[in-house]
């Protein structure tokens, strides 16, 4: 049976990744839970943005981390969250900002059988 992810992300999101790694290095992703930049995934340099006890790791995209908090998480367990990149300037922190294009999720909840077979 083929794993269940609970991120993925768009063609579109991996080449703006690629492009990142290759003027940053490693990288990692928190997801915003709102206020000044929205819900948005934000994009750091490895180590930038500081996890802690905290935080869920929910998965990896282009082999980054891709962290959420634990109260959030709460409210998108029950989703997949697929990472995409739309043009305009985000308000926020995030390493693509300057390139004039952000980050965004979009989801879908998992089916009966999905929420079965993840891996949590």
């Amino acid at each position: 049976m083929k794993k269940v992810e609970r991120v993925l992300v768009t063609e579109k999101a991996v080449d703006l990744i690629r492009k990142l790694k290759e003027q940053h290095g490693d990288l990692m992703f928190h997801q915003s839970g709102g206020c000044c930049d929205g819900s948005s995934p934000m994009c750091y340099r490895q180590g930038q943005f500081r996890v802690g006890k905290n935080d869920v790791l929910l998965g990896t995209i282009e082999q980054c981390p891709f962290y959420m908090s634990k109260a959030q998480y709460e409210y998108w367990k029950h989703t997949q969250i697929i990472v995409d990149v739309t043009e305009g300037r985000g308000a926020s922190f995030s390493l693509e900002i300057p390139l004039g294009v952000r980050f965004i999720i979009r989801s879908r909840a998992f089916t009966d059988e999905e929420l079965n077979r993840l891996n949590n």
